[in-house]
């Protein structure tokens, strides 16, 4: 009888534990798993920073337009920070444009083609003189969630990598 009453004395420093360990664990992933597109960016002098920093790096920009809310672009920046990364960092100074519910960013969308018309994410490669060197105009990433990272990787070095 004497366990039965330490177990049941037990029973609230262990639930007050638990919801501690809970709540440590949702604002430890919420801390590590940032949005991609920071929605208070202002997005045309980033775009303008990235350009100055890649013609002095010898780079192209590019340029990733999505939103928050979406899947297919959470995939494809899980993506461009896995096995992406190194074929990323070393040809292209990268902004990340917010574009919202289609309500934002769309004048920048528009300078560069529109690429975002068929659907997010959408990325446009950017050269010297801010030309367009390529770009996803026919939604080609709109279903990143659906490619392997490995399928992201592929796509972005045989259209991307090899315009640099």
């Amino acid at each position: 009888m004497a366990q039965a009453v330490a177990i049941a004395g037990m029973e609230r420093p262990v639930n007050k534990i638990l919801l501690l360990l809970a709540v440590t664990s949702i604002a430890t992933l919420a801390h590590a798993a940032p949005w991609p597109y920071d929605e208070q960016a202002d997005a045309a002098a980033d775009v303008r920073q990235a350009i100055a920093a890649a013609q002095a790096d010898h780079k192209k920009v590019l340029l990733v337009f999505g939103a928050n809310w979406c899947e297919d672009c959470r995939a494809l920046d899980r993506a461009m920070h896995g096995s992406s990364q190194h074929l990323i960092d070393s040809h292209f100074e990268v902004v990340k444009i917010d574009i919202g519910n289609f309500d934002k960013n769309l004048a920048l969308a528009n300078r560069f083609g529109n690429p975002i018309a068929k659907g997010i994410p959408s990325i446009v490669v950017v050269g010297a003189g801010s030309q367009v060197i390529y770009a996803t105009n026919d939604g080609e990433l709109a279903n990143a969630r659906q490619m392997t990272e490995q399928g992201i990787y592929a796509f972005l070095k045989q259209k991307i990598a090899n315009r640099s």
